[in-house]
């Protein structure tokens, strides 16, 4: 299944033989694709340019794609697939803490990195709308679940891919605990080690109680339940 030529991503990444061979490729899979050769590079085509997904790689010359992505997710939403060495756990975690979407370790084959880019893609579920209630409030944030936007007054509180994902996940059940091993699965990262996909969901948690808790240590509104996951228990 090919994806829709509308869809533009970026590639960055110091090696030339690999820019290119993923551009090719995903150019074949109906990707519209521009290339980077470092941090400052990218930052010339973001400056112009407007991306549906950022492909990086951790280890480049001169910024490396955990500061560019650190940077980046301050100032933008666009959803972030950093690649990683084989085995490197803490680049992969300093990385999700960062702001990256999802990791994706070196040699990996092209196939799956375009399943996961389509995972991160469709990270909007769109079969919890019906049962939705439309506004849930938590302290002085509000969360909009038919625009799934998340408001403090009237400031809009900039969620990342994942995080509004996850957002919709638990706003379609609040009340209600949803596993670890659920959440990996509807966020799309069922490959890999379930050890490794829950750690990572785990971060995306404390990313997201940071966007509303008057004390994400102790959080009030995205509870942990033990033995069962996590629960949003909104006002």
């Amino acid at each position: 299944m090919t994806s829709q030529p509308e869809i533009h991503l970026l590639i960055v990444d110091d090696d030339e033989r690999i820019r290119t061979l993923l551009q090719k490729f995903l150019v074949r899979n109906g990707f519209w694709v521009s290339a980077a050769r470092d941090g400052a590079h990218a930052r010339r085509l973001l400056d112009g340019l407007e991306f549906d997904l950022i492909v990086m790689d951790v280890m480049m010359p001169g910024e490396d794609g955990i500061s560019l992505t650190r940077d980046l997710r301050a100032r933008m939403p666009t959803p972030i697939l950093l690649l990683t060495a084989k085995g490197e756990t803490s680049d992969r975690i300093a990385g999700l803490e960062a702001g990256a979407d999802d990791y994706l370790a070196k040699p990996f084959e092209p196939k799956e990195l375009l399943l996961r880019i389509n995972a991160i893609l469709r990270r909007t579920p769109a079969t919890v709308e019906q049962k939705l209630p439309k506004v849930l409030n938590m302290g002085p944030v509000r969360y909009d679940a038919d625009r799934g936007e998340m408001w403090r007054g009237n400031e809009l509180v900039r969620l990342t891919a994942t995080e509004a994902a996850l957002m919709r996940i638990f706003a379609a059940k609040p009340g209600e605990p949803v596993s670890r091993g659920q959440l990996v699965e509807d966020l799309g990262r069922g490959s890999g080690r379930g050890e490794a996909q829950e750690r990572a969901v785990d971060v995306q948690i404390t990313r997201l109680r940071r966007k509303f808790e008057s004390d994400p240590k102790q959080p009030r509104y995205l509870q942990t339940v033990r033995g069962a996951g996590y629960m949003l228990a909104p006002d």
